[in-house]
């Protein structure tokens, strides 16, 4: 891991994911993971979890529903939200289709956060949580759900977003990982014209 960026304030763009980010996407995410989830679970968990949990979900991409923050071109995070029913997971071992959510009583749901190491704690994922939020209500969701780990559970429970269930997930290699359910709901439906 290379030196720790030591800025408060960086200039980061956020953009919608496209198809030629994948292979970037597949680097930065094991990367994102191993380091920055170590606090919080075994290497076996994290090992377990890279790929299927931790792994790029290009529906996402395609729907136009996932996000970037480059800086100087270089990707240093990612995350999104969706509006299908998957709630965590990569397109490894993803079988059959992915359905869409009703927006007027389903809520959609927060994705696939993961940020550079290097660039850690320095408010990235709250640019990405703002971008994905304003999009899933402009889409005409009224409300929204994470299956957080328990690394990013403090970054959405910063946003309101209030703890549902607490349940493990059965990875590949046979041990299983602790994760939070979590939700947020708002006031009034919001439509594309209210943006």
């Amino acid at each position: 891991m290379g030196p720790r960026v030591q800025e408060t304030h960086m200039p980061v763009t956020i953009r919608l994911a496209r198809a030629g980010d994948i292979p970037s996407l597949e680097v930065l995410i094991p990367h994102s993971a191993r380091s920055l989830q170590a606090g919080y679970y075994s290497p076996e968990q994290i090992e377990g979890a890279i790929g299927t949990v931790f792994g790029v979900d290009s529906q996402l991409i395609a729907d136009g529903t996932y996000f970037v923050a480059e800086r100087d071109g270089r990707i240093v995070g990612c995350g999104g939200w969706s509006k299908r029913q998957a709630l965590y997971g990569g397109n490894r071992d993803r079988a059959g289709a992915d359905p869409l959510l009703n927006p007027a009583c389903e809520p959609a749901r927060i994705r696939a956060f993961f940020i550079h190491p290097d660039f850690a704690r320095l408010g990235i994922g709250r640019q990405l949580m703002t971008s994905s939020e304003t999009a899933a209500l402009q889409a005409g969701f009224n409300s929204i759900e994470i299956v957080a780990t328990l690394a990013g559970e403090p970054l959405y429970a910063s946003f309101g977003y209030v703890v549902i269930e607490r349940f493990p997930i059965v990875l590949a290699n046979g041990s299983s990982m602790p994760v939070v359910r979590m939700a947020k709901a708002y006031e009034e439906p919001r439509s594309k014209a209210e943006g």
